[in-house]
């Protein structure tokens, strides 16, 4: 190439950019009324949340909620909604009765709920015996004397008052700094070590580490317990993060009563009992469990494109939830941002040059298993990088799952390349208070299973409120806690970004398509 000519293309380069990255603002003024002024994004998380209950992959009020947004989206004119199966994931639970209360020395309901996957006790009344064990050697003073027992592990814990609100939305401070952040190091080279095949598959499992309180359960099984209580520590004030009790694979057995105790009920009953004083409840609990269907679900939807409509932009979220409540936070108010974003996208009359697909996912809880598997069969395998005919299709995903904060801005997943891009499409919205581009990269989510195989993955950065301290699979995450304002202005944004890329002459740049080793 001539030097004439390359200096005029270089010069014509950036004005390219700048046009195929400019906004249409009618039809940004068009998202904005749909999503503000007429949005159904609450009505979608009441659905989600109160009408379905707690959503543990392969529970009934997942396959609810699961359903009634298959259903709702067909209802709103969107095409090849199905519940796509992607593998194994294996037994269903739901809890279907709960009752822990002390009745010696006197009568007192406990607040307390079972761990996923663990078996009922049945109606019992039994007494308590705390366990002084550092290590697994001092658990064998305790061998032979647990059977009929409630058993505890002794704890000397103290609450800590944080004198801070449970509550609080990002700075101007902290957003500067987030902006101001420096691109991250290279990503690692993608390894399968034996150690990570093990970490993986004990995860899958939901077992965890094995612990002094591991070994306490599996002998308080061996020898006829009644149950184990389980505490931790960051919950108080009645919160209670509770999650997985064990395997759920279809051949796992059922695992041993193990019942979460909110901290001061915990604490209370190790005092009484520590001091002599003899402590009897009453407790009983009942769990079903479903393996007639293995498989795990998305839902999946599609809003046809018009001249490229063999490509595609994804939008999603986790639309599972473990059991405590009915996952409100986590993340039926990302899935009712991303129902909404599909709806005012085609209430607003706007025709997507690019296929826009929504998928709510199953199985993030125990390791992002449904969009991992789904990027496994559709794009790409991250552990040989293998690459579909659709991986060179998609443009991007976007994703949110971080409570019901509004949106402040986009984590640009260490891809310098969009910086431009997104603090343009940003600007409609700097009124909302969503202006933050930073080049930090953020995780444990689902966007990470298109970004492990080089597909653009981003979550936008939104305002913790509680989602951290009150919310975060609690026995809290209830619809309550859900701020309707702040999820009108998420979806409109959603609908904004989902829309420029699905309109945008060129899909959006790609970091380096990561290596194997």
């Amino acid at each position: 190439m001539k030097r004439h000519a390359f200096v005029l293309l270089m010069l014509l380069v950036p004005g390219a950019i700048y046009a195929q990255d400019a906004v249409d603002a009618s039809a940004m003024e068009k998202i904005r009324k749909e999503g503000l002024q007429n949005s159904k994004v609450m009505d979608i998380a009441f659905h989600l949340t109160d009408v379905s209950g707690p959503r543990l992959t392969n529970s009934p009020g997942f396959f609810a909620a699961a359903n009634w947004a298959k259903n709702e989206l067909q209802k709103w004119g969107f095409s090849n909604t199905v519940l796509e199966p992607w593998g194994e994931f294996g037994k269903g639970w739901e809890l279907k009765k709960s009752y822990v209360a002390m009745t010696s020395p006197y009568y007192r309901p406990l607040i307390a709920f079972p761990k996923t996957w663990t078996s009922g006790t049945g109606q019992k009344s039994a007494e308590i015996i705390v366990v002084k064990a550092a290590d697994s050697a001092a658990l064998e003073a305790y061998r032979g004397k647990l059977k009929g027992k409630l058993v505890m592990l002794y704890r000397n814990d103290t609450l800590k008052q944080t004198f801070a609100a449970d509550a609080n939305r990002y700075t101007d401070e902290v957003l500067t700094k987030m902006a101001n952040a420096t691109m991250p190091a290279p990503r690692p080279v993608i390894t399968d070590t034996a150690e990570q095949r093990k970490r993986r598959e004990a995860m899958a499992r939901n077992r965890g580490p094995i612990t002094v309180a591991t070994r306490l359960r599996d002998m308080a099984a061996q020898e006829g317990a009644v149950a184990v209580f389980s505490m931790v520590t960051r919950g108080h004030d009645g919160t209670l993060f509770v999650q997985g009790g064990g395997a759920y694979g279809g051949k796992d057995p059922e695992n041993f009563p193990d019942i979460m105790l909110a901290m001061e009920d915990y604490m209370s009953l190790v005092r009484l009992a520590s001091s002599g004083i003899p402590v009897k409840l009453d407790v009983d609990t009942k769990a079903d469990f479903q393996n007639k269907d293995l498989k795990g679900y998305n839902v999946i939807a599609e809003l046809k494109g018009s001249d490229l409509k063999d490509e595609i932009v994804m939008l999603g979220g986790h639309l599972d939830s473990w059991q405590g409540a009915t996952g409100a936070t986590d993340n039926a108010a990302g899935c009712a941002v991303m129902m909404e974003a599909m709806r005012i996208i085609k209430a607003s009359g706007l025709q997507p040059r690019r296929t826009i697909r929504l998928a709510l996912w199953s199985g993030e809880e125990q390791g992002l298993l449904g969009s991992r598997n789904y990027v496994k069969t559709h794009f790409a395998d991250p552990q040989n990088m293998a690459l579909k005919p659709e991986h060179s299709k998609i443009s991007a995903y976007y994703n949110l799952d971080n409570g019901t904060g509004k949106i402040r801005g986009i984590y640009l997943q260490g891809n310098e390349k969009l910086r431009s891009t997104f603090t343009e499409w940003l600007k409609p919205f700097n009124d909302l208070g969503a202006q933050t581009v930073t080049i930090s990269n953020t995780g444990g989510t689902d966007h990470q299973a298109f970004d492990a195989v080089g597909i653009p993955g981003f979550q936008f950065i939104q305002d913790e409120i509680e989602y951290n301290t009150r919310t975060h699979h609690t026995n809290m995450d209830s619809y309550d806690h859900l701020i309707a304002a702040d999820l009108q202005q998420a979806a409109t944004i959603v609908a904004a970004f989902v829309i420029n890329t699905a309109n945008r002459s060129e899909k959006l740049p790609r970091k380096d398509l990561p290596t194997v080793k």
